[in-house]
Formats: C-alpha cells, structure tokens, sequence
C-alpha cells in the first residue's frame, strides 16, 4: 500500500472524481476526511465498508472559517495532516444553466461563483492546512487542474480562467512551501466521464473530443486517482510544481 499510516484530505468527495479519489487513497491504506457541500457520509460509509477509516465533513470551501474546522477536525480525529486533494471545484451548475456559450454571454455572477469554488477554495484549504504541514515539515498537495487550461477551449472562458489558475497557483505554491519540506502539483484530466459531464457533452462534444485524442476510447473516472496516489506518495518526493496531464493523448 502506497499510502500506509498517511492522513488525506479530500475537498469535493461526495461524488464524481471526488469519490473515486477517497476510495482508492483509503485502499492504499491512508485515513480519509471526505469534505463536500453534498451529503459525503455515503461514501464515507464505502470505505469504513471496505475496512478503511473515514470522516465525513459538511465543508464549504468558499467558507474560510469551513476550512479552518475542516483541518482542525482532521488533526482532531486522526492526529495528523499528510495530503490535500484540493478536488473541490464548479463545472455545471451555475446560474445559467447553458454554461458553455460565448464569452460576452457570461453574466458576472457566474464568474464570481466559478472563480469562489475553482480558485479561492483551493486558497482558503491551502491556508487551513498550512500551519500543520510546515509544522511537521511534510506533507502533499495536489490540485485537480483540467487540460482546458493548456488548450484554451472556447466558449468556456470562466472554467477555463479558472483551471489557469489553478496551474499557476500550484507553482507558486511550491515555491512557497518548498523551504517546510512541503511538494505541490497539480493533476490535469482531459474529459474525463463523470456524470456530470454526460449530462452536459453526450453526443457531438463526445465526439469532437475523441476525435482529438490520441487514444480513442474515453477518460474514465478510475483512470484519474492512480496519478493523484502517486503524486501522494513517496514515489514523487522529489516532484513539486509540475502538472500532469491524465488526458488520452488529448492535449500534447
């Protein structure tokens, strides 16, 4: 096990990725806080099932003071604070329901709410957790970045404002965090096929996007958390301030 005896957060773990991010971690052996503004204690419920340990928190991540509590609750119940999966982010759901459209079309409310949860979420979960893992003199970050960011897809500006920033934010972070002995980097999934993407790119987008791979057959949920453990784990100590792009070959 990659991650015996280690103590992960993982922000956005109710579902989709999220899920899939705290089931495989807490099959690699780790302690999981499993944070959402959904309702996380199922999955919570699958690990303690599979025999891993689990706690989960209502957290907000646009919340500063939701944050503090998320770290201080996970010192509290596992002693410690090893890795954060900053997995929390907005990609539907948003005041207009027709979020992909033309960029003069975004209204200003949208933005601020896509910009709250995909960049000031990571900030504020960053800061809750920074006091103990410079403490310690250890400790992971991984951000879920996306590839639009390195593509510049159209007619999705403000997701795709938002995952630069969080390519960016990464970087400068390891340079604040390399002196505490601290790596931050950042994994960027292609399309990957959560249920919130078939909802909003069934059919046409489907197509045109594995028309641009290089491996023509779809980005699954389970293909993205092998790449998260391993930037966890001890295997990439030596790597901080890089993104990885899970993605078929989509972007090279």
């Amino acid at each position: 096990m990659q991650l015996e005896n280690k103590v992960a957060i993982i922000t956005g773990g109710a579902r989709g990725l999220g899920r899939e991010f705290a089931l495989r971690f807490a099959k690699e052996g780790a302690k999981v806080t499993i944070c959402d503004i959904l309702d996380c204690r199922p999955t919570a419920k699958e690990v303690e099932k599979a025999g891993g340990e689990a706690l989960a928190l209502h957290t907000d991540v646009t919340d500063e003071k939701d944050t503090k509590e998320m770290a201080r609750k996970t010192v509290e119940r596992f002693g410690k604070i090893d890795i954060l999966v900053n997995n929390a982010a907005m990609y539907g759901g948003i005041e207009n329901k027709n979020f992909i459209r033309p960029f003069e079309e975004i209204t200003a409310a949208d933005w601020d709410k896509m910009m709250a949860v995909n960049l000031k979420g990571i900030f504020f979960c960053c800061k809750a957790v920074a006091p103990y893992l410079k403490k310690q003199g250890s400790g992971k970050i991984i951000n879920i970045a996306s590839t639009v960011a390195l593509a510049g897809i159209p007619r999705f500006l403000h997701y795709t404002t938002s995952k630069g920033g969080v390519i960016a934010m990464t970087k400068a972070l390891a340079r604040d965090f390399g002196e505490y002995n601290v790596n931050v980097n950042a994994v960027a999934p292609g399309m990957t096929w959560t249920e919130a993407t078939r909802s909003a790119h069934e059919g046409v987008v489907s197509e045109a996007v594995m028309a641009t791979q290089v491996l023509k057959r779809r980005t699954m949920p389970e293909h993205i958390p092998g790449s998260v453990v391993f930037l966890a784990s001890s295997d990439a100590d030596q790597i901080t301030g890089q993104i990885l792009a899970v993605n078929a070959g989509e972007y090279i």
